[in-house]
């Protein structure tokens, strides 16, 4: 049951609000999902609400080496002996009242996805929300100096036309499901509208993106209608760029490929025409999805 799993710390009423969702792990390349709900909470001064209980929902003890069991452990530190740490996955809902907003970072749960969703529609049904988009990316053949597409999946086609002004197209995709799908997919009976924005990004870089974040923000911002100043996040994002394009001027195969990517990202040629670059880039151990 929701109400046994749900930590509740406040119960604002947000009348009409909405909720951003991020999952760390599936579809958070980039930590664009996690990363753009942080940015949200930091910026918009949001504060703790809620908590689902992580017990039930996660898969510690995966067999397998120990490289790969390593994933699904909780992390902790100790110190000369000492347990100073112990964390398990954290679920936590945030609220800014103001703008009448939801947010919710946390891990995509292993197990009982039914209870999950469970606790994310009883608590935001509880507060006022009626409409909730998830924010994440995958891997693409985007190069890393443009700025990355959007596309969305919907609950409600009547979403769509909102969507669609603001630049975004719709998915089309067959193959394992997230978590955010199965959402999607029993939003209704719950009574919420719900959409998906997810960033491409590119395949060949590895950890934090923050061009990806800041396009997933402008545009985020944009449909939600928040005054939000991303010119630190900008900043952020031109660093990192200059940064990696000087990693990559000595990695001469793939600065050539960037280019040809660039040329064909500009005029459109998606990546079922550009099976030589994937290729290339399975070869190099880079997985193109």
């Amino acid at each position: 049951m929701a109400s046994d799993r749900l930590k509740m710390h406040a119960s604002p009423k947000l009348g009409e609000g909405r909720m951003v969702l991020a999952f760390s792990g599936w579809m958070d390349g980039g930590d664009v999902s996690t990363g753009t709900v942080e940015w949200l909470v930091d910026a918009l001064g949001a504060h703790k609400v809620a908590e689902i209980d992580p017990e039930g929902f996660y898969i510690y003890n995966f067999p397998g080496t120990m490289e790969i069991s390593a994933l699904f452990r909780p992390h902790t530190k100790i110190e000369e002996g000492t347990i100073t740490e112990f964390k398990p996955p954290s679920n936590t809902f945030y609220c800014d009242g103001e703008n009448k907003l939801l947010l919710f970072s946390g891990k995509e749960p292993n197990l009982n996805w039914g209870d999950f969703a469970d606790c994310i529609f009883t608590y935001a049904g509880q507060v006022g929300i009626s409409t909730a988009y998830f924010v994440g990316s995958f891997a693409g053949m985007v190069p890393h100096t443009r700025e990355p597409r959007l596309t969305s999946t919907v609950s409600d086609e009547s979403m769509k036309p909102t969507l669609a002004k603001f630049g975004v197209t719709f998915a089309t995709y067959e193959g394992p499901a997230s978590f955010s799908t199965y959402l999607m997919a029993h939003a209704k009976q719950y009574g919420f509208s719900m959409a998906s924005l997810v960033a491409e990004i590119p395949p060949y870089i590895e950890g934090t993106n923050p061009r990806s974040i800041e396009a997933m923000m402008k545009k985020l911002t944009a449909i939600l209608e928040l005054r939000l100043d991303t010119e630190d996040l900008r900043r952020v994002a031109d660093e990192w760029e200059k940064r990696l394009n000087e990693a990559l001027q000595s990695k001469e195969d793939l600065t050539n490929y960037i280019s040809k990517l660039e040329e064909d990202y500009d005029n459109e040629v998606f990546d079922t025409q550009m099976g030589d670059l994937k290729e290339w880039l399975q070869k190099q151990g880079i997985r193109v999805d």
